[in-house]
């Protein structure tokens, strides 16, 4: 990576007006479109748009650049004052959740649409996968769309023959490439799509959710051409919601919240902060109206679950630390052999882990009367990226279910442990993922 700045973002801001198409006069209209043209920002536009009479302090507060950038009825703005620089062949993250700002901020580098404030600058040939079937004309066919982006790239008939068959390849779909691409699905779109964007060498790539369609396999194939694109010196700008994809292919990411940057830093530490901070629990909301259908019972009474990582609630979690499990019920009479436990199940429900609150117990326990709380500790290192069934329940040993069916809980894992960092590629396919302690040497 070098020291030449081939994106420069400074101040980048886009409001969109909201209601009905225009600025509200004949004259602002013009003004619209001469801006555009001239390629100026559009101030006079800004607060005009949809009855400005209701909100006549909205002129002032859009046109300070540094000021405020407050959302109204009849405005939102998508970004809010960006400013970054990307070096010859960095390879960029950007992460957030849906609609902070990560599409608009790659649909106005790449000049799909204008700013309203701030100017991006790129040195370089640009290749953008913005959505599925970018830069495609529908009624052509898919080799007819390959020489047709080519030649919008910059390269001559000859350059665009000599890549074709690794077009082709790369995408897979070669018995269809005769066919109009209105008839391919969303997948062949976008493998076809891809492999345009890729193989036609631009200096600048950007990629807004290439992994969010198409199958396993693919997915592999597109991480492992922008690594290759990367590894060339070329400069790539990646939008994911894929953690592990972020963290293994970026030097760098931003992290991005109501269109603006709260943090940049190297991938690693970005997406771990990320992480902990989206930990969900709206699966754990409706808790209490599970335990509350679950059948009465003489001896035992479920009353709370917690799952949490770190002291923060949430069914999202971090396979690189532990997670810890509280389970709060009342033993309502003397009981011999009852037990506490839960079930770790894959997505086809076979149990992974079963584990009980007595299993070091050496002989058969008896508990009196009282309210209880039983904490178990899942191991950091253990589980694998993949979404698990937490399923609860009791039991008296030898005579009966406590609690029916139990209370199933989903578990999120999230990669961030070290088993595996090297080979981001690799599709993880055992049910658990244990850091397992290796000795190899070399015999002379």
């Amino acid at each position: 990576m070098s020291d030449e700045i081939v994106i420069s973002v400074e101040n980048l801001s886009k409001c969109y007006r909201l209601g009905e198409v225009g600025t509200g006069s004949l004259k602002n209209d013009l003004h619209h479109w001469w801006c555009r043209i001239r390629g100026i920002p559009d101030t006079r536009s800004i607060g005009q748009a949809n009855t400005p009479q209701k909100h006549p302090e909205i002129i002032s507060q859009k046109k300070e650049i540094n000021g405020n950038f407050i959302d109204t009825d009849e405005q939102i703005w998508a970004l809010k004052g960006i400013s970054f620089a990307v070096k010859k062949g960095e390879v960029l993250g950007i992460i957030g959740k849906n609609g902070s700002g990560k599409s608009t901020l790659l649909k106005t580098i790449s000049r799909v649409t204008a700013p309203t404030y701030g100017v991006a600058r790129i040195k370089g040939r640009v290749a953008s996968l913005l959505e599925v079937g970018t830069g495609f004309h529908r009624e052509l066919t898919g080799r007819e769309n390959i020489f047709l982006n080519g030649a919008i790239n910059g390269l001559t008939p000859r350059e665009i023959k000599n890549k074709f068959d690794e077009i082709v390849d790369f995408s897979e779909i070669g018995k269809f490439i005769d066919t109009p691409v209105k008839r391919y699905s969303s997948g062949m779109y976008v493998r076809l799509a891809f492999a345009v964007a890729a193989h036609l060498e631009p200096d600048i790539l950007l990629c807004d959710e290439v992994l969010a369609v198409g199958d396993a396999s693919f997915q592999k194939k597109c991480l492992g051409k922008m690594g290759d694109v990367a590894s060339r010196g070329r400069t790539v700008l990646f939008v994911s919601h894929n953690m592990l994809a972020i963290r293994n292919l970026c030097d760098r990411a931003i992290w991005m919240q109501d269109g603006s940057i709260i943090m940049s830093d190297n991938a690693f530490m970005l997406t771990e902060a990320y992480l902990r901070k989206s930990q969900k629990t709206e699966s754990l909301a409706n808790i209490d109206r599970l335990i509350e259908s679950l059948p009465s019972d003489p001896a035992f009474k479920l009353k709370g679950i917690d799952i949490r990582q770190n002291g923060r609630p949430g069914n999202v979690v971090m396979n690189g630390e532990p997670v810890e499990i509280e389970l709060r019920y009342a033993v309502l009479q003397r009981s011999t052999g009852l037990r506490v436990y839960f079930d770790l199940c894959d997505d086809q429900g076979n149990i992974i882990i079963r584990t009980f609150h007595d299993d070091e117990a050496e002989t058969i326990s008896t508990m009196k009367p009282g309210d209880y709380v039983s904490t178990a500790i899942i191991p950091a290192n253990l589980l694998a990226p993949r979404t698990y069934e937490m399923r609860i329940r009791a039991t008296i040993f030898n005579v009966r279910s406590c609690t029916g069916d139990g209370v199933g809980i989903p578990l999120e894992v999230e990669a961030t442990s070290g088993v595996n960092r090297g080979y981001p590629q690799d599709v993880i396919k055992s049910a658990l993922q244990p850091m397992i302690s290796w000795r190899t040497r070399r015999n002379s």
